[in-house]
Order: C-alpha cells, then structure tokens, then sequence
C-alpha cells in the first residue's frame, strides 16, 4: 500500500496537482506548455467532456473525429513533467481509494505539442520537428531506478566525451521516442530530430545576457555532434522527461515542436501561432486518421 503523504488525494477524489479523476483520463493525452493551448486544442473537439484548472495545469477531455483526448498544460519544465507523468499514471494504474497498484496496466499515447528552437542552419524557422530522441541535461532520469534500461548508454558516452561534459552538471541522459507513434505521426511536413531538453531557457541553453555560460562553446560542439546518424537538432524543456518517465512507466510518448527561432542563424518567428495552429491540426488528423 502506498502512503498518503506519497500519493496525495484531494477530498473530492482527485489526485493531488492535476485535479483530474480516474474516470476523466483518455488514452490518447495531448501536453502543452501553455495553458491558453489547450482552449486552442479544444476548440477542434466535437464535444467537450469537462473543464478544470488547478494552477499552472489546465486540462480538458473530449472528442475529436470519435476518438475521445485528454488535453493537459504542463507549465514549463521536467520537474512540472514529473509532477504531470507521475500523476497521470496513478490515475489509471493505481487505485486512488486502496492506494494500490493495479495488477492490469493502461498504457496511455503521450504527445507533446510545443515549441523550439532550432540548431542546425537548415531547420528553418517555422518548421516542424518530430523528436525521435531526447537528450535531458535536467537530470531528473537519473533520480528513478532502471533509468539505464530504456536509455541510450552508448549515445550518452559518446555525447559526453565530444562535449567534455563538466563534472558540475547533471549527467545527461538519452531516451528514445515511441516508435509507434513516430510512424504515426511521420511525414513530408515533418523534420527528424534529436531533441535536447535544458533545465532553464537562458545559461543552460547557451543565452547570455548579463551572466556568462560556463562553457561559452557548448552550443557549437552540440551543433557538430554526430552519433551514426543522428544529429541534434533543437532545443526545448521538457521532451526528455516525458520520453524517460514514459518509458519506465510503459506508456507510449512522443515530442512534436515548433520551430520559433533558430539559434544559429539568429532568425526568429514574426508570429508563429498561425504555424501552431497548423501543427495542431496534423496532429490530430494522423492521430485519427
């Protein structure tokens, strides 16, 4: 049995952040960001289930083209993907009353629908990548047992060796996207990629406004990094979480993005949200087509 002060229940059945019910969680889950995306997302539903808010996590169930979708905004950053994950979870594979694990496990389809920003001189801005893998410098995987078992130990070492990691930052990990939903989703309007994930949007992604980055050259040996054939394409904050907590929990996860700007050649979206609304729209039709 687990503890209450270890999974912690509202008094009207919900569980503890989210909010959300048992009963409320669809298998095919929708992350954003941003909290006003979801109303976004929603707004292509043919009927809307409920709606409910608590802090930075708005979620909202209901059906498109029959096929019912939770849509949940996670904030920004792993730790809120690991409150999300975790939580999601324990809603369909432990029983909140007994507080025990259910011997049946749900696996649910996880993609994330976010934004980016790009690497490499030929993803232009405004354009769509699919994340077939994801580099985490958070290292929230590497707090969870077995976390080497669905990582990619080879890329890592390989990483860490061409970067000369520094022993001051947290190791960096690798896991794989779900191959499932990877050729579901793949296509002509998308780029392969090989996401990194950083734990804040200035010093861990190479920006410098009034304090300099520890390495000030870690973005360019992230760009001509090559492991067989994959390359890093873009950085974003929370991919890496959703793929590692995913896989250890035996749920199906996947990372589309858009790209916002482009860090090398220093171009950036004039408005991307008519671009956001487009990848919304691709989403949902491959998902239920």
């Amino acid at each position: 049995m687990i503890g209450s002060s270890e999974l912690i229940i509202n008094k009207d059945g919900s569980i503890f952040h989210l909010h959300l019910k048992p009963e409320q969680v669809a298998d095919t889950v929708l992350l954003v960001g941003d909290p006003d995306r979801v109303e976004l997302i929603a707004s292509h539903f043919s009927s809307i289930e409920f709606k409910i808010r608590n802090r930075e996590f708005v979620s909202t169930t209901g059906t498109y083209r029959n096929t019912r979708m939770t849509v949940i905004s996670t904030g920004i950053g792993t730790d809120n993907i690991d409150i999300v994950l975790n939580e999601l979870d324990a809603l369909v594979n432990i029983d909140l009353e007994s507080k025990e694990v259910k011997q049946v496990k749900r696996s649910l389809k996880i993609i994330r629908i976010g934004t980016s920003g790009a690497l490499q001189n030929d993803l232009p801005v405004n354009s769509f990548v699919l994340s077939r893998k994801a580099i985490g410098f958070d290292g929230l995987l590497n707090f969870y047992a077995d976390r080497e078992c669905i990582s990619d130990m080879d890329f890592e070492r390989n990483f860490i060796a061409h970067t000369d990691w520094s022993p001051h930052l947290g190791k960096p990990y690798v896991v794989d996207s779900s191959d499932h939903l990877y050729r579901l989703l793949r296509g002509e309007s998308f780029h392969d990629g090989v996401t990194i994930s950083a734990p804040g949007f200035y010093g861990p992604q190479g920006r410098v406004l009034r304090l300099e980055t520890a390495d000030p050259c870690l973005n360019d040996k992230i760009e001509r990094f090559y492991y067989n054939d994959f390359r890093i394409t873009n950085y974003e904050m929370e991919c890496s979480a959703i793929y590692g907590l995913s896989a250890l929990l035996g749920h199906k996860a996947l990372t589309v993005c858009l790209i916002i700007a482009n860090r090398t050649t220093k171009q950036a979206s004039e408005d991307y949200h008519p671009y956001m609304e487009k990848l919304i729209q691709l989403v949902l039709d491959k998902l239920t087509t």
